[in-house]
């Protein structure tokens, strides 16, 4: 909808200018458009799935119909365990990725703010996160048997990393100018750092924030599949040994409807804090 306006020129013998004001679309409708336009291929990709399952295309025994994997999914609801494997996992995910991004975020600062800290500790954290996942599972099963704490270290290594490593750039390339104009109105130490660094690199610390999320998934289901008798990774690890593909497909998607929902509530704290400190 469009409202018409007619400026005429006051001077001279100057041609009347028409100019156009439209009205600014409604913010909800591009709310709709962008969650109507991300469903498009998920639904695309469960209508082929269904179409190559139910004309024969695809063997069930290898990829099994979308029926079969709800059917799994109602199975395990009614048996108590469903929920309680997506609790435990969550649970575990969450209190790993607190813990790494808090970590991630200290560090972070000091080898980004010090010379001295940069050149004593980069080295050796560089070093350790190059090591993969799996690589950390005998030693923490040796240290710490199969409990919670192994499996809770390993998803806080995973999580640690990105925001260390995008806390410390980020805090290199502050404007240098921005720095001393804090220091000109008496910031030093930590009131410098939180008044002024740090919001000089929130979009930064927001995007290590989704990236250590996306990892804590990650080294949870490398900590569940060798070394968990609950959760979505053990129930990865248990289908495959007895041939449950229905049930590995659920796991998959279940993992992939959790992440996606863990970092779109992280995208909304990202906006939140861009909008109000950045």
């Amino acid at each position: 909808m469009s409202v018409d306006a007619t400026a005429y020129a006051a001077t001279g013998n100057a041609p009347a200018v028409a100019v156009t004001l439209s009205r600014a679309p409604r913010p909800g409708s591009r709310r709709w458009a962008v969650v109507i336009g991300g469903a498009l291929l998920p639904a695309l990709i469960l209508a082929v799935w269904q179409f190559v399952t139910a004309t024969g295309a695809v063997a069930t025994s290898q990829l099994p119909s979308p029926q079969m994997v709800w059917e799994a999914a109602v199975d395990l609801a009614q048996r108590g365990l469903l929920w309680q494997y997506v609790a435990i996992s969550t649970q575990r995910v969450v209190i790993g990725f607190l813990i790494g991004a808090a970590l991630g975020l200290a560090l972070g600062a000091v080898v980004g703010l010090s010379r001295f800290a940069d050149i004593l500790l980069a080295p050796t954290l560089g070093a350790i996160r190059a090591v993969p996942s799996l690589a950390w599972v005998p030693l923490l099963i040796l240290w710490f048997k199969i409990g919670e704490e192994s499996k809770i270290i390993l998803i806080t290594i995973g999580a640690f990393f990105p925001v260390y490593t995008t806390v410390a750039a980020a805090l290199r390339h502050v404007d240098r100018q921005l720095v001393e104009a804090g220091r000109a109105f008496g910031y030093r130490g930590a009131r410098l750092f939180f008044t002024v660094q740090l919001p000089a690199v929130i979009p930064s610390v927001a995007s290590g924030l989704r990236l250590a999320l996306a990892q804590a998934w990650l080294f949870l289901v490398a900590a569940e599949l060798i070394a968990a008798s609950m959760g979505l990774g053990f129930l990865l690890s248990d289908s495959g040994n007895n041939g449950r593909i229905d049930r590995i497909f659920l796991a998959i998607i279940l993992l992939a409807v959790l992440g996606k929902v863990t970092d779109s509530i992280l995208a909304l704290f990202e906006r939140w804090a861009v909008k109000k400190w950045a």
